[in-house]
C-alpha cells in the first residue's frame, strides 16, 4: 500500500512530532531510523516523498539521497532533506545530490507542512 510520506529520523522525539504534525495535516506516515533501511523501505512502501535526516545510523542521508537520484525507479521521488546541520555547505550539498527541499533543525511545525504540501502539490496531489 502507497504512503504519503516516509520519514527517515533516528531521534525519537523527532520522529515523534513530525509524525503528528504530518498526520494532524492529515497524510499517512511510515518511518525508518537508520540509513540502511531507507531504500528498502522506499522500495516496499512507495511513498509519495521522503522526509530524510542527513545523519543517520549506518549510513548518511547524502549517501542515500545519491543513491535515489541514481536509481532509475526512484529518482523522481521528492526528498525534503531534514538536518540539524544549518551550515552553507550543507544546503549545497542537498542541492547538489538533487534534494527537493531543505528543513533545518529546529524546525517550525508550519515550515515543515508547507515544504511536505508544496512538494506533493508539484505531484498533482494534496492532503
Amino acid at each position: 500500500m502507497a504512503i504519503d510520506i516516509l520519514i527517515a529520523e533516528d531521534e525519537p522525539s523527532i520522529l515523534e512530532s513530525l509524525d503528528f504534525i504530518l498526520r494532524r495535516a492529515g497524510y499517512s506516515i511510515r518511518s525508518v531510523t537508520d540509513g540502511d533501511a531507507v531504500l528498502d523501505a522506499v522500495r516496499r512502501m512507495a511513498p509519495r516523498l521522503l522526509l530524510l535526516d542527513v545523519m543517520l545510523p549506518r549510513r548518511s542521508g547524502f549517501d542515500i539521497l545519491k543513491q535515489i537520484r541514481a536509481d532509475v525507479e526512484l529518482r523522481d521521488l521528492p526528498v525534503l532533506i531534514l538536518t540539524a546541520k544549518g551550515q552553507q555547505q550543507d544546503r549545497r550539498t542537498a542541492d547538489e545530490l538533487g534534494a527537493d527541499g531543505f528543513v533545518t533543525k529546529p524546525y517550525a511545525n508550519a515550515d515543515v507542512v508547507g515544504a511536505v504540501r508544496q512538494l506533493l502539490g508539484r505531484q498533482g496531489g494534496t492532503a
